[in-house]
């Protein structure tokens, strides 16, 4: 019995120096992101992990704009592929819209229509718009002004604004999604993540050539809400969400109560058919509902590649040639995305709990392709 109370002191000791260890030496946040995620039964940020982060409201306006439903609405089933991988994946919406109009509709494991689910990094999408609507209200000169006009920590680097938005700004940022002491991990869960972002150099030539980085959007968040003066989630109520028609208010998480910064970078929590209304906007070139909302030369610029090398993105979104169609899309962890293909006049949209096992392997996961032939197939039934 000594020998295993002399055991448990010392275990105890061991955790709570390892504990002092994390709080001396910054590293807190590993705690936090252990409580949230492994103490909730999972191993990476999930879809409705919203109760666990302080968040802002994004406000709907007093006029819902709704998506009015199609002649053929959810007259064709799901094929047996895409049914399979939905219950594979842990699909909890998946959403066809042809010609403006819901044209099939399915919700799983509960989720319906209206349930809140995190964007992840479908967010930096909504970032870039509000990047072009900051330009068109005059708030920010062009994408061709210097962050340390916003950030003077920077003027020793040559980082425009435009270059966040393409993900081309140089900064010193590890995209890695599983390791704890990551700077992504750290952007996650951290209770001043300001300072974690303006302690990130600028360590490489910016403006030449792509690298994915959560780090540039966040930076572009916070020079948003300094050129603005306002709150990102006030911002993007009053350029899109109410003037596109959102059915409902929508969150975007902070990194916590005193310091109240959005992670620009991620984590909206709205539902399929909101977040499909921000790629119809890119589709309409910027206009809705006859209003030009967003200026057409941003938003076509945008969907194309600003690196030839990097024909994969433009600014804030995602680039996909499939089935010798050109698609453009917004992403995010875990299998979210608001796929657009214009010229078809098709959005999809997938939520989810994961992605296809190929996950970060190559540029696009094999679970984007399915979500589109089999859309596709569903949709040429009735051509």
């Amino acid at each position: 019995m000594k020998f295993l109370k002399k055991i448990l002191k010392w275990t105890l000791i061991t955790i709570a120096a390892l504990v002092l260890f994390m709080y001396v030496f910054d590293y807190g946040y590993i705690l936090r992101g252990v409580r949230v995620v492994y103490f909730t039964g999972h191993k990476t940020a999930f879809i409705d992990d919203f109760s666990y982060f302080e968040n802002d409201t994004i406000k709907k306006g007093n006029h819902t704009d709704a998506w009015s439903n199609h002649k053929d609405y959810n007259t064709v089933s799901t094929t047996a592929a895409l049914e399979k991988s939905n219950q594979d994946w842990g699909t909890i919406a998946y959403v066809i819209i042809k010609n403006d109009s819901i044209w099939f509709e399915k919700y799983y494991e509960g989720f319906d229509e209206n349930s809140k689910t995190n964007s992840f990094s479908m967010a930096k999408s909504y970032v870039s718009g509000l990047l072009g609507k900051a330009i068109m209200d005059g708030y920010i000169k062009s994408l061709d002004q210097p962050v340390s006009d916003f950030y003077p920590e920077y003027s020793y680097a040559k980082t425009t604004v435009g270059d966040l938005a393409s993900m081309a700004s140089g900064l010193d940022w590890v995209e890695h999604y599983t390791s704890p002491f990551s700077v992504t991990a750290r952007a996650n869960y951290d209770d001043d993540l300001a300072e974690t972002i303006l302690n990130q150099k600028v360590v490489k030539t910016p403006g030449v050539e792509y690298e994915y980085l959560s780090g540039s959007t966040q930076l572009l968040g916070m020079v948003i809400e300094k050129a603005t003066g306002k709150k990102l989630s006030n911002y993007l109520s009053e350029s899109f969400w109410k003037p596109l028609g959102s059915s409902d208010d929508a969150l975007w998480q902070l990194d916590d109560e005193d310091h109240r910064l959005a992670k620009a970078f991620c984590c909206i929590g709205s539902n399929a058919k909101d977040f499909a209304r921000f790629g119809k906007l890119y589709k309409d070139h910027g206009k809705w509902n006859g209003k030009q909302v967003l200026d057409s030369a941003f938003v076509a610029k945008s969907v194309i590649p600003r690196f030839p090398a990097s024909p994969e993105y433009g600014y804030g979104f995602w680039l996909n040639n499939y089935m010798g169609k050109d698609f453009f899309m917004m992403r995010g962890h875990l299998g979210q995305y608001v796929i657009v293909q214009p010229e078809d006049n098709v959005i999809i949209v997938r939520l989810g709990h994961r992605k296809s096992p190929d996950n970060n392997t190559h540029t696009f996961s094999n679970d984007i392709g399915l979500y589109i032939e089999e859309g596709y197939k569903m949709l040429n039934t009735k051509s």
